[in-house]
C-alpha cells in the first residue's frame, strides 16, 4: 500500500478493543488504535465529546477533560498493546496499572478534541512492562508520563 492508506494489520477497531480490555462505559477511554508494533508501540485514539459523564461537573461552563483520565487513557492504550502483543485472554488475566511517574499536563483537553495516545515500551521484565506515553491534540503535547503495568491472573 502507498499514499495515506492505513495498513489494516496495524489498526485496532472498537470490537477488538472490547475483546482485549475489560473496561466498559463510562470508563473505556480508547475508541480505536493505530500503528501497532508488537512489543514496541501503539497509538490509541480517544474522541472527546461533550457527552462525557464528568463534563457537567468538570467544569460547568468551561468543560475540561480531567488530566487523570488522560493518564488513564494512556494506561489503557498500554494495556491494549500488552494484550494484543501477548494475546492475553481477558477472561483469565487482567492488566493492572502499577505506577505513574513524571506526569505533566501541558494544555487542556476539551470537547471536540481527538487525543492521540502515543505509547512506547521502555522495558519488559517478566509480567511487568514500563512505558512512556504522550497524549497529543492536533499535534500539540497535552500530557506526558512514564507508567508501568503488570499482567495478573484473575481471581476465581
Amino acid at each position: 500500500m502507498t499514499g495515506s492508506a492505513v495498513d489494516a494489520s496495524t489498526r485496532i477497531e472498537i470490537g477488538e478493543i472490547l475483546e482485549r480490555l475489560p473496561h466498559r462505559y463510562p470508563f473505556l477511554l480508547v475508541d480505536s488504535a493505530e500503528d501497532f508494533v508488537a512489543g514496541e508501540s501503539l497509538t490509541g485514539i480517544k474522541c472527546v465529546t461533550v457527552n462525557e459523564p464528568f463534563f457537567p461537573g468538570h467544569f460547568p461552563g468551561n468543560p475540561v477533560f480531567p488530566g487523570v483520565l488522560v493518564i488513564e487513557a494512556l494506561a489503557q492504550t498500554g494495556a491494549l498493546l500488552m494484550t494484543k502483543t501477548l494475546d492475553i485472554d481477558i477472561s483469565k488475566s487482567t492488566i493492572f496499572f502499577m505506577s505513574v511517574d513524571g506526569a505533566r499536563f501541558r494544555l487542556p483537553v476539551r470537547p471536540g478534541d481527538v487525543l492521540k495516545l502515543h505509547v512506547k515500551v521502555v522495558r519488559t521484565r517478566g509480567d511487568v512492562v514500563k512505558f512512556t506515553g504522550r497524549a497529543l491534540v492536533d499535534g500539540k503535547l497535552a500530557a506526558e508520563c512514564d507508567f508501568a503495568a503488570m499482567k495478573a491472573d484473575n481471581v476465581r
